[in-house]
């Protein structure tokens, strides 16, 4: 049993027909939710709202549940993730560093023993 209590899957077909029932017969959401043996008269709102948002793919979509997570990872790819995040940074930091000192003219020593100017 899927969903919470009550809950019912509707096929695209019985979708597009409120949809066909709402704009080219110009019915109200009850009279389509009376006539297609719809539970929640809401339900045909949404599907409108759907249809206006993405057409009929709006209903083609696969969509993931809330409670589902991402695979994880494995370790060796994780830690090599990590480590190429971290050498970036590295870098990062580095380049941000010789920009602040040349901003300050601080740290350009050439080797002679006197800072260049």
């Amino acid at each position: 049993m899927s969903g919470r209590k009550r809950m019912q899957h509707y096929r695209l077909e019985t979708k597009l027909e409120a949809i066909r029932l709402f704009y080219e017969e110009g019915r109200t959401r009850a009279q389509i939710t009376a006539q297609l043996g719809i539970l929640d008269a809401s339900r045909v709102k949404k599907w409108l709202h759907q249809y206006r948002q993405g057409g009929v793919a709006a209903f083609s979509k696969k969509r993931r549940g809330p409670g589902r997570r991402p695979k994880k990872e494995n370790q060796e790819a994780y830690i090599a993730r990590l480590e190429m995040e971290n050498d970036l940074l590295k870098k990062l930091q580095a380049e941000l560093r010789k920009g602040m000192l040349a901003k300050r003219n601080i740290g350009s020593f050439n080797g002679t023993g006197k800072d260049t100017p």
